[in-house]
């Protein structure tokens, strides 16, 4: 694994006003209106039940404390003095992240420019160990190590017995650790302690002999690399066992976009049987990174010349990325896109019709693809730590995540 400074392009959070403005954007609105689909009162009851809390400690500072990393506006960084979480209930558990990463889109985040209202307490990619778990909680132990997905997920309701479990009906849409109140204000992994409301249903046991700072984003980003591929490279292998894949990540080098998923996507890709792998990006030093993979690396320029592939991967979290992709997508085959901050862009129907060719857009199940993922890794046909780029000590945070939010980092893993 590599530890150095990012260097290039530095990046400049938003204004006050600016960044309150992404609040306001169409993109906004649609995300509110999802997380608002079903569910209000609930939503409504949890954020309530957030600012009483946090009222009554500032009256009466009687509660236990611990350390929260709260991200304001401008990109500020501080460690927070917030309450203890509650003892939990009884399907509960309590555990205490010991590897955290970044997130491809914590630096967007980070410098203001998303529709996330600030502040909030950041980090959703953790490994933890298990301090306290409820009466009914028979799959985890108090010393365990686990892997905690970003998403919650109660394992029961009906989407979740079916995989889906990002759309568990349990909790209002968007439940998720990291995002604050539009998150459903469940608190963020860079701090003490983390609840999980269902230890069962969410937690999975770290492999023995994985590293936890090598897994830290196996909870995001590695299992929404996965999707990518795991859900369609097999069947692409079946019609011709020299399918090629085609991952299209940015297209400029300014982008403040992370770059890890396309990365894992492209060893997940020939460790499930890709004769080849080419990664468009317009970052030379992610380039040089895929290229250590064992990618085929080049830039936007040269995609041109680029035949359509089956299976074609897009990263780009752009208008101009995701039309390429989709052009590149060769008959039959499929673009699947992470999407991007927009409302709504063009694409090119007209050829997706001729061609025959699906596109699929949205959030990955971060739960159901775990266990494929530590497989993954366990067995050694992929290593994430290739993809991480700066280590540093949780303590260290608001310096470590500073930089990685103006520079240019791949992956930021901070160890407690």
């Amino acid at each position: 694994m590599a530890v150095n400074r990012s260097t290039g392009h530095r990046h400049r959070p938003l204004g006050t006003l600016r960044n309150l403005g992404q609040a306001l954007t169409p993109i906004a609105r649609t995300a509110t209106k999802a997380s608002l689909e079903r569910d209000v009162d609930l939503r409504l009851r949890r954020l309530r039940a957030a600012a009483a809390d946090q009222l009554e400690q500032r009256r009466r500072p009687s509660r236990q404390t611990m350390r929260a990393l709260s991200l304001g506006r401008r990109g500020r960084l501080d460690w927070r003095s917030v309450p203890v979480p509650p003892p939990p209930g009884p399907v509960g558990a309590i555990v205490h992240p010991l590897a955290i990463a970044t997130c491809d889109l914590d630096r967007p985040l980070m410098l203001g420019r998303t529709p996330f209202l600030l502040p909030l307490h950041l980090g959703h990619e953790c490994v933890a160990e298990v301090v306290e778990v409820g009466a009914e909680v028979e799959s985890a132990r108090p010393g365990d190590r686990v892997v905690v997905p970003f998403q919650i997920n109660c394992g029961a309701c009906e989407a979740c017995r079916q995989g889906l479990t990002g759309n568990c009906l349990s909790v209002p849409p968007l439940s998720m650790y990291g995002f604050g109140v539009a998150g459903g204000h469940w608190g963020g992994a860079l701090a003490d302690l983390l609840a999980v409301p269902f230890a069962e249903a969410m937690l999975l046991p770290l492999p023995a002999g994985v590293d936890p700072v090598v897994v830290a984003a196996a909870g995001d980003n590695i299992t929404d690399a996965y999707r990518h591929v795991g859900s369609h490279l097999p069947a692409a292998l079946e019609r011709d066992r020299g399918a090629t894949v085609l991952i299209v990540a940015s297209q400029s080098p300014r982008t403040p976009f992370g770059a890890s998923v396309p990365l894992y996507a492209g060893q997940i890709a020939l460790a499930l049987g890709a004769r080849r792998v080419l990664l468009v990006d317009a970052r030379a030093e992610v380039r040089r990174r895929a290229a250590g993979l064992g990618l085929t690396a080049i830039g936007p320029g040269d995609l041109g010349d680029v035949a359509p592939h089956p299976l074609v991967i897009d990263t780009s979290a752009s208008a101009v990325g995701l039309r390429r992709a989709i052009s590149h997508t060769a008959p039959d085959g499929i673009c699947t896109s992470s999407g991007t901050l927009h409302d709504s862009i063009r694409i090119p129907t007209g050829l997706m019709f001729a061609r025959n060719v699906q596109l699929r857009i949205g959030r990955s199940h971060a739960r159901q693809a775990l266990p494929a993922v530590l497989d993954l890794v366990a067995s050694g046909r992929i290593d994430p730590g290739l993809v991480t780029t700066v280590a540093a000590d949780l303590d260290d945070a608001p310096r470590a995540l500073g930089e990685h939010a103006r520079g240019n980092a791949i992956k930021t893993v901070l160890r407690a």
